[in-house]
């Protein structure tokens, strides 16, 4: 028997929170953007990264199992899966995780829950993210094969070195 959620489930019992994060992880992907409560937002950022993983798996398995999650018998909801599987999975394909974002927007009006906008992060992973992953790769396998002298060392190591010649040279 699986370990239910600790805490406080979304309205009622579990049936109720699956059905509640299928139709916000639906909304999200047909929307691209979606403004919500924090707890909701925070429930749904891992189950859509993890449907956004089935995405970028892209195969009929995967296909099969996103649809048994999220689509029922709606064939809006095939839509959406078949633009999940189109068109979002291929654009993930470079980014290894943070699908989502989740920001904070102030509290609504009515009751003060604190809302947020959770949205998908289109755009690329930057080449300045991804050479500097290549550098810190470099540089922990440089490290691992031996401790080289960092440029500090070596300029005070000159330094050393030149004011020791000059004293030889004054003692002549």
């Amino acid at each position: 028997m699986p370990t239910p959620t600790k805490g406080p489930r979304l309205g009622g019992g579990p049936s109720h929170q699956r059905h509640m994060l299928a139709n916000l992880s639906v909304s999200l992907f047909e929307h691209k953007s979606i403004k919500t409560t924090l707890t909701k937002a925070k429930r749904l950022q891992p189950h859509a990264e993890r449907l956004v993983n089935f995405a970028k798996q892209g195969d009929l398995t995967a296909r099969r199992k996103v649809q048994g999650l999220i689509a029922g018998n709606s064939r809006t909801n095939k839509s959406v899966v078949h633009e999940l599987f189109t068109v979002i999975g291929p654009a993930m394909t470079n980014r290894e995780g943070g699908y989502t974002r989740i920001t904070k927007i102030g509290n609504r009006a009515g009751d003060n829950a604190p809302m947020a906008v959770i949205e998908l992060v289109m755009e690329p992973v930057s080449p300045k993210q991804a050479v500097v992953s290549e550098a810190e790769g470099v540089a922990g396998h440089a490290a691992d094969e031996a401790p080289a002298e960092t440029a500090e060392e070596t300029v005070e190591t000159q330094e050393v070195t030149e004011s020791a010649e000059k004293a030889e040279e004054d003692d002549k």
